[in-house]
Order: structure tokens, then C-alpha cells, then sequence
């Protein structure tokens, strides 16, 4: 029986849905933003906020060891120790967030966009940076 034991899983063989969740766990800590379905994105997330704390508190060669456990690059479990330890330095948690997108073209399946927080992208920079005016020419007669 199933009583109180709610999880959210990717769907699948259980050696697929682990190595998929690897793959997106990888791909969220060495480019900082990935496009996936709603479910994989609230299946992924935890993990993410969780190897990130994991290596904020521990040594760095046990934080290591742990990372290299998740992520399947070694560039991944690098940046995650240069780059996000320090970032985060002050932020107790939240790490990730989720953007909804839209509905994917053919099966109509809710797409997000998991992003890395503190991230500037370039449509957010182009979008906050000074706007260019309109100026208007006098109409010669």
C-alpha cells in the first residue's frame, strides 16, 4: 500500500528516471538554466538546493565526494564549489527557481525554464539596462 507516501518521480524505469535526473541536475549547475517540463523541474529542484547547501556546509572534500555521487561532469561539481558556494554565501536557501514558459507545440506538455537565482541572463540585462528614446525630427517644409 502507498499510504502517505507521496514523492515527486520522473515517470519510467527506475535506472532511466535516476540517470535523467543526473543529467538535469548536471546540466542546472554548468549552464545555470535549462528548459524541461513542469514535472522534471519540481522533481530535479530539490536535489539541486540540496548539493548546493550540502556543499556550502561541509569540507570541500566531502562536499566533493558528495557532488561527484549526482553529477556526471566534473566541470559541474567545480563550478558548483567556485562559483555557487560564494554566490550564496548569504542566502540560506532557494537556490533554484521555476518560470513557466508555455504548453510544448506537440504534445501540449507545461514547459519552464529552471533557473539559477542571482543569474543574469541577457534578456533580463538588455531589458533593465537603459532604453533607447524615440526622438523625434522636425518635419522640414
Amino acid at each position: 500500500m502507498r499510504h502517505r507516501r507521496s514523492r515527486i518521480g520522473i515517470p519510467g524505469k527506475p535506472d532511466r528516471a535516476r540517470m535523467m535526473a543526473r543529467n538535469l541536475v548536471t546540466s542546472i549547475l554548468l549552464y545555470e538554466s535549462i528548459r524541461t517540463t513542469r514535472k522534471r523541474a519540481k522533481a530535479v529542484q530539490p536535489m539541486v538546493d540540496r548539493l548546493i547547501a550540502l556543499a556550502k556546509r561541509s569540507s570541500k572534500r566531502e562536499a566533493i565526494r558528495s557532488l561527484m555521487q549526482v553529477v556526471t561532469d566534473d566541470n559541474a561539481c567545480r563550478k558548483t564549489l567556485e562559483v555557487f558556494v560564494p554566490r550564496y554565501a548569504h542566502r540560506p536557501s532557494g537556490f533554484t527557481r521555476i518560470v513557466p514558459v508555455g504548453l510544448r507545440k506537440g504534445d501540449g506538455a507545461q514547459l519552464v525554464d529552471l533557473v539559477m537565482m542571482d543569474q543574469v541572463s541577457g534578456q533580463q540585462a538588455a531589458s533593465s539596462g537603459k532604453r533607447a528614446k524615440k526622438v523625434s525630427t522636425p518635419a522640414s517644409t
